[in-house]
């Protein structure tokens, strides 16, 4: 590409980088349903751009979100039927606010998130892109946070992205998970490891107990062996039964087979 020096278009390119950025950060409008969750303390947020119509497993279903982490609502209002109320979660990625009416036990109205350019700047530093407000969104509901984000990245973790980040947060793969599984002995897991491990509830404890059985799984086995339950008391009940010799890929099979039966 040939060099150009003029002075008048580098500031016009600086500022048309700059109206792109900005316009990727535009707020999101939709329609909102607030409800009691599942579990005690925590309340149930739905959201709809226009596109559902009614079909299930579309626009954003989060259960239990923690009440607290909500103002201008609590768990009583949704028993005041016709009551008017704008509930407000705030994160540091931004702000969604979903304003309407109680009815048949449920907050129903319209909601806007507004996204924070300066968390967007704190996380461009760090090397994470892409950072628009439909991505914004979720690290909302979530409370993604930078220094969150930085205590994973400072670990050297390889395959953090923006993207990344969110499956991480959803299962909680934090500082302490990670020096939990290296303090094992285990090499520091990538990204796609940890959300594997955490996803299928690849525990320390389960994994110190199955060592002291004679075993050294791999991380892809600890995942197996999480998926097909083979437990340390069905490593011991194998045992029992006379099978002193058998390895963890033989256990997964015996599993898988239901040759246990």
């Amino acid at each position: 590409m040939t060099k150009i020096n003029s002075i008048i278009l580098l500031a016009t390119l600086s500022s048309t980088a700059v109206a792109i950025r900005a316009a990727t950060l535009e707020p999101i409008n939709q329609t909102c349903t607030i409800g009691v969750g599942n579990k005690a303390g925590t309340l149930r947020l739905e959201t709809d751009n226009g596109e559902c119509q009614g079909r299930k497993h579309c626009g954003t279903n989060m259960s239990d979100v923690a009440a607290n982490r909500f103002t201008g609502v609590s768990v009583a209002d949704f028993a005041n039927q016709g009551a008017h109320v704008t509930a407000t979660l705030a994160a540091e990625a931004g702000s969604f606010t979903c304003v309407g009416t109680v009815t048949d036990g449920e907050l129903k109205g319209n909601s806007f998130f507004t996204a924070d350019a300066a968390f967007v700047a704190r996380m461009q530093k760090m090397g994470f892109s892409g950072l628009d407000s439909d991505k914004l969104l979720p690290y909302t509901y979530l409370d993604v946070q930078s220094e969150w984000a930085r205590s994973l990245k400072e670990m050297g973790i390889k395959g953090i992205d923006s993207d990344k980040l969110i499956a991480l947060r959803v299962f909680n793969v934090n500082t302490d998970y990670v020096h939990s599984m290296t303090a094992l002995g285990y090499a520091l897991p990538d990204a796609d490891e940890l959300i594997s491990l955490r996803v299928q509830g690849v525990n320390p404890e389960e994994v110190s107990q199955i060592r002291a059985l004679g075993y050294q799984p791999t991380l892809d086995q600890l995942v197996q062996i999480r998926i097909f339950k083979v437990t340390p008391e069905f490593i011991r009940s194998m045992r029992a039964r006379g099978f002193k010799n058998l390895t963890i890929d033989k256990l997964v099979q015996i599993r898988i087979f239901n040759l246990a039966d």
